[in-house]
């Protein structure tokens, strides 16, 4: 599914990803098969992967709940509110009912290992996001403690940009900052371990809170292929870049070619379309232990 049309119901806005429609008492949110990289949809689509997000995100949802509440509701399309159940055959497995919330204006990034924009600014600066990191330090190397790393949710289109912790600060408060950072960091290395466990690094991954009923939820997606570095185990090995279960691959086959980043996005080949969509459901199978 590259688009939901729902007729009758209100469409808020179409994401990079997810659908997002206004339905009684909540919100509908639909994840196509859209994928983006550098910040632009690709104009193919990557079969089941909206299917593999929602399964992946609504299973992490359950293991995180007793660390901060979140928005879902159900991921039972037989409990939707009854205008959208005859859209049943478009919505199982790939839709869920969340609290309306309003999202904070910041992304909360956590690293564990050194890599990405991360990698980038240490080799720049020394630091990432105001945090000074030892010196010496390799390509994908496991940071002595995960730290939190924020940006700025960019508009559609362009970059996130980093931000150091004082500017989250300024951006939400003192209080909700500190909150963000510590259900942040708490709900990473929870889940680093258990995914390790599993044979997968969790190597950075991107959280977004919002406010419902004057309480602080975590909403969107949760610790998917498409918000986390996820890398195999078997072959880490610092000092080079690592072989993944997420879209770094999309991204290295769009470097190859010398795209320039911005839109149009290139046909992607089949071959790029299968590889990706194998590794997000490697990824749902190690993880979770469900298939598609």
């Amino acid at each position: 599914m590259m688009e939901s049309k729902l007729e009758g119901i209100q469409l808020l806005f179409r994401g990079k990803v997810r659908d997002i429609y206004k339905v009684d008492g909540g919100i509908l949110m639909i994840a196509t098969d859209r994928i983006s990289a550098f910040d632009v949809v690709m104009p193919n689509p990557i079969p089941d992967k909206g299917k593999i997000l929602t399964a992946m995100s609504c299973w992490w949802f359950k293991k995180t709940e007793n660390i901060i509440k979140n928005h879902l509701i159900t991921d039972d399309v037989d409990k939707f509110p009854e205008e959208v159940r005859k859209y049943k055959d478009i919505l199982t497995g790939r839709s869920v009912y969340v609290k309306e919330a309003k999202p904070l204006p910041v992304e909360c990034v956590v690293r564990g290992y050194l890599s990405g924009s991360g990698w980038k600014d240490y080799k720049a600066t020394g630091e990432i996001c105001g945090i000074k990191l030892p010196k010496g330090l390799v390509e994908s190397q496991k940071l002595p403690e995960p730290i939190f790393t924020p940006a700025t949710k960019a508009p559609r289109g362009e970059h996130d940009i980093n931000i150091t912790f004082q500017e989250v600060v300024n951006i939400v408060g003192k209080e909700i900052a500190e909150k963000i950072r510590d259900v942040s960091l708490k709900i990473y290395k929870m889940a680093h371990d258990i995914a390790y466990e599993k044979g997968i690094i969790i190597a950075d991954t991107k959280f977004e809170f919002g406010i419902c009923d004057g309480e602080l939820i975590l909403i969107d997606e949760l610790l998917t292929p498409d918000s986390s570095r996820f890398w195999p185990l078997e072959d880490y090995e610092p000092g080079r870049p690592q072989k993944s279960y997420d879209k770094q691959y999309l991204r290295d086959y769009l470097e190859s070619i010398g795209w320039d980043k911005k839109p149009p996005a290139p046909p992607l080949p089949q071959y790029v379309i299968e590889k990706t969509r194998e590794k997000y459901i490697n990824a749902l199978k190690k993880i979770t232990g469900m298939e598609i």
